[in-house]
């Protein structure tokens, strides 16, 4: 067998007995450790849970000490078996004890591998390993996946966010709202109206926050901040409302009067105002009428092509009562209406009987008194 040969024999058989014994921990006298999972890699903060198993391979009753070695002082562990907490167990011969080992991982760790032991003194040792996926902290983290949201000012912006306490401690959270004047903002922790939240070490809480812009904003983007807070530890979330803009008018007179009289048969001018009271601009603003039967309303403009956010401008309505309308009240539904918003005021008209047939009562009337008059004469001595 050639030099080469043997090195690369040996070599081989090397590697064998070093992947054998990461699962295999061979001890003096009989005794054996083993786990599956040697080499386990998990994010700071976390818990494993290792079953080792005592093997003792001999044909004597062996007590085995047990014990951890290498393990980071940071690092807390326990041993358990038959739910007790152990340092040593007594295992028969031919038989096996199993050995709940867990590890806590904390979140203040460095990113990387991080070797120990476990010793069966005097026996022999099964070496782990754990490799922290990522740099560990010992701060609160706020996120949200979805931190801006548009829509026009009479919109509630619904976030979901997550509230992620990676602190070793339980912590109770004030939650706040850094928003201007006139914004209402509502926390729901766990889907109930709250103002504060307390969450486990390592867990994390589902916040709803519910955000209200205030009446006629104007069109923009805000941000508003949102902090959770403690003695020992803080965290802020920026949220972003881009508002679109609020659409409101309003239709109604210049004095206010929403009632004119009208005789039957004839038209009445009426001076209409119209006015935008929301925060953004509003265009192709169409008048409309729903009035009684044979009655007729026409619009001059027919159609205000632009009217800047809070501005006004007049509107004439002219309006034809029916000829035969009889004497009473009725009402007229005007409408101002554009693709956004529309607004309707509804208009009472008094009908009045026309002054010709006033005099011609009075004509019949005083006919009547003439008849009467001219019959007592002529006959009142008989």
């Amino acid at each position: 067998m050639s030099v080469r040969t043997q090195f690369f024999s040996y070599t081989l058989a090397s590697l064998i007995l070093l992947l054998f014994c990461q699962n295999v921990a061979n001890a003096a006298n009989g005794i054996s450790l083993y786990t599956p999972y040697t080499n386990i890699s998990v994010p700071p903060g976390e818990s494993i849970d290792y079953s080792i198993d005592v093997i003792n391979n001999g044909s004597s009753i062996k007590d085995v000490n047990i014990s951890l070695s290498g393990i980071p002082k940071e690092w807390g562990y326990t041993m358990k078996s038959g739910g007790w907490t152990i340092n040593q167990i007594s295992v028969l011969p031919g038989e096996k004890k199993t050995i709940s080992l867990k590890v806590d991982v904390p979140l203040k760790v460095d990113k990387g591998m991080h070797r120990f032991n476990v010793v069966a003194r005097n026996f022999g040792i099964l070496p782990l390993a754990v490799e922290v996926s990522e740099q560990g902290t010992y701060k609160t983290e706020f996120t949200s996946e979805q931190a801006n949201m548009q829509g026009h000012a009479k919109s509630t912006f619904t976030f979901q966010t997550e509230l992620k306490n990676h602190t070793g401690e339980k912590q109770l959270y004030s939650l706040r709202a850094s928003s201007l004047r006139g914004w209402n903002v509502i926390f729901k922790p766990n889907y109930k109206q709250a103002t504060a939240v307390e969450i486990d070490a390592n867990a994390t809480s589902k916040i709803t926050v519910e955000i209200k812009p205030p009446h006629n904003i104007e069109a923009g983007t805000y941000k508003i901040p949102i902090q959770a807070v403690t003695s020992s530890t803080s965290a802020v979330i920026e949220l972003e409302v881009v508002i679109t803009g609020s659409y409101e008018m309003e239709l109604t007179t210049p004095n206010g009067l929403l009632s004119t009289g009208i005789t039957a048969g004839s038209e009445k001018r009426v001076e209409l105002l119209i006015r935008n009271t929301s925060s953004s601009e509003l265009n192709n603003i169409r008048f409309s009428a729903s009035k009684p039967k044979n009655w007729d309303v026409t619009f001059k403009p027919d159609t205000v092509i632009h009217l800047e956010a809070g501005g006004s401008v007049p509107v004439f309505a002219t309006i034809k009562a029916d000829d035969k309308a009889i004497p009473g009240d009725y009402v007229t539904n005007i409408t101002a209406q554009t693709p956004e918003v529309s607004s309707k005021t509804a208009f009472r008209i008094s009908v009045k009987t026309p002054l010709l047939w006033g005099w011609l009562g009075v004509l019949i009337i005083a006919g009547a008194l003439g008849g009467v008059y001219y019959l007592v004469r002529k006959y009142g001595r008989r």
